[in-house]
């Protein structure tokens, strides 16, 4: 559903299930027809005003809820709780690392949140609420939304370490060079982009535990610390895949300056070999007169006794020193 920003809005019954809404329903509501929570589009139009004009919200409250630019955060305003918070993006063609933000306020009888693009996790708690499986109270629905992202995080972040470990195996196996610099620059580049925008979300969900809100049991503090541990490991996991794409790109080029190495010594071998018959060579080909040889018979299979003398010498040599 989504009607002039309206995208998902419920009648929480405090049993796990909810009855949808319309924009009348919504703008009629009052705390004696049940807990709110209603989802909005905030570049619509409609949204903004009823969030700036009909919400009764502190101008910083209303103000966070329609801003486009975000950083993860918490803080408690009044008897209310503020949040800005981000998922992992799975809309279709945009990478993961490009997290959505979900602006919330949660206060005991009304939650209103707030997004540009598609959330996964905010579907998923619409549907739960749909089959009577979502959260009961306003506690309740800030630590499944917390939980089901950090979940969501943790999936894509698994299959991070996946491509991780096969880069490695790529790299010891030392296939597709091209590729691979780019594969490990791309992992390098996600664990980077990822950990910029956890590392203050876990700063968030670690200040909410300490802030006294009444409606947040403890229960659902609880299971917040939980899925905060959850998320210091998630970074912890980032910062071992970075190291993990370092220590693969310097194998990979320390394999390529090795190969390129062995091909340089190859041709210096090479040229080592050649140089004195190249002179003695050019010195028997100058067109001037008194060429040792020139009218004797034998004088040419002379020369390439010589010359295959000096190579099998240079060889014999290059063979004791361990050159080749």
């Amino acid at each position: 559903m989504e009607d002039n920003g309206l995208i998902h809005a419920f009648i929480l019954d405090g049993l796990g299930g909810g009855r949808p809404l319309s924009w009348d329903e919504v703008e009629r509501w009052t705390a004696a027809d049940g807990r709110l929570w209603v989802h909005l589009a905030y570049d619509e139009p409609k949204a903004a005003a009823w969030i700036e004009q009909k919400c009764d919200l502190d101008p910083v409250v209303s103000q966070s809820l329609l801003s486009e630019e975000t950083r993860p955060r918490s803080l408690a305003v009044g008897k209310g709780l503020l949040m800005t918070l981000r998922g992992i993006n799975h809309n279709p063609g945009e990478d993961h690392e490009d997290m959505v933000s979900v602006r919330i306020w949660a206060e005991e009888m009304r939650i209103i949140s707030t997004r540009k693009r598609r959330l996964l996790t905010v579907a998923e708690i619409a549907d739960n609420l749909t089959a009577g499986r979502g959260p009961a109270t306003s506690g309740e629905f800030i630590e499944v939304l917390t939980e089901l992202l950090t979940t969501n995080i943790e999936s894509a972040i698994d299959g991070i370490e996946e491509q991780a470990a096969l880069l490695e195996e790529q790299v010891v196996q030392f296939k597709d060079k091209g590729v691979l610099r780019t594969q490990i620059s791309a992992i390098r580049r996600k664990a980077i982009l990822l950990r910029r925008y956890l590392a203050p979300q876990r700063e968030a969900l670690t200040r909410l535990q300490s802030e006294t809100i009444f409606w947040i049991g403890d229960r659902d503090r609880k299971h917040l610390h939980e899925t905060t541990n959850s998320l210091i490991r998630i970074i912890e996991d980032l910062d071992s895949i970075h190291e993990r794409a370092l220590v693969a790109q310097e194998e990979l080029i320390s394999l390529l300056s090795e190969q390129l190495n062995s091909r340089m010594y190859t041709l210096s071998l090479v040229t080592t070999i050649f140089l004195p018959l190249s002179f003695l060579t050019g010195l028997l080909g100058i067109n001037v007169g008194g060429i040792p040889g020139a009218d004797y018979p034998w004088a040419f299979s002379i020369v390439v006794i010589v010359v295959l003398v000096i190579v099998l010498g240079q060889l014999l040599y290059f063979r004791k020193q361990h050159w080749i």
